[in-house]
C-alpha cells in the first residue's frame, strides 16, 4: 500500500527514531528562502513579552520613516539576519528591550519562541539565535519624541 501522505508533509526517519519534516523527497525538493526565515523569526520575536522593537538605531529610524508612507507594508524581518542552510538555519536579532525585563530571561524567551516557529512551520533545524540588545526603551523615551520642536523666536 502506498502513502496518500502529500510530499510536503512527509516524515522522515534520521537515524534517532525521531521523525523530521523532509525537504528533499523522492517526489522534489522543497526550498526556503532566507525572507521566508527571517519573516517568521521577526514575527516571532515580536510576539515575546519584553520586546519593545526589533533592530538597531539606525535600522529602527529607516522603518519608522518607512511605516509613515502611506501604503506601505511592514518589515516583520527588521533587525532580523539568518543564514539558511539546506536543512539548518542561524538567526541573528537586534533588538531593543523594554527598560524593567530581565534581558537574560528576554534572550531565552526569544530562542525558545523563534526557534519552535521556524521549526514548526519550515522543518529546519535551528543551531544558534544569537540575540544583541542594542538598548532599552522607558516609557519616558515616547514622550519626548512625540513632542514637537519648541518655536524659534526671531
Amino acid at each position: 500500500m502506498t502513502s496518500t501522505q502529500p510530499a510536503s508533509t512527509a516524515i522522515a526517519k534520521d537515524g534517532t527514531g525521531r521523525g523530521e519534516p523532509a525537504l528533499l523527497t523522492s517526489q522534489g525538493k522543497t526550498t526556503i528562502a532566507d525572507t521566508v526565515v527571517s519573516k517568521i523569526a521577526g514575527i516571532a520575536a515580536k510576539e515575546v513579552h519584553g520586546v519593545y522593537s526589533l533592530g538597531g538605531g539606525a535600522s529602527r529610524v529607516v522603518g519608522a520613516l518607512r511605516e509613515r508612507i502611506p501604503g506601505a507594508s511592514v518589515n516583520h524581518s527588521q533587525g532580523v539576519s539568518v543564514e539558511v542552510g539546506e536543512k539548518q538555519t542561524a538567526v541573528d536579532l537586534d533588538i531593543v528591550a523594554d527598560y524593567g525585563v530581565s534581558i537574560t530571561d528576554l534572550a531565552e524567551g526569544l530562542r525558545r519562541n523563534v526557534i519552535a516557529a521556524i521549526e514548526r512551520m519550515t522543518g529546519l533545524e535551528v543551531t544558534e539565535v544569537n540575540v544583541t540588545v542594542h538598548d532599552v526603551h522607558l516609557e519616558d523615551d515616547e514622550d519626548t519624541s512625540e513632542q514637537p520642536a519648541p518655536a524659534r523666536v526671531q
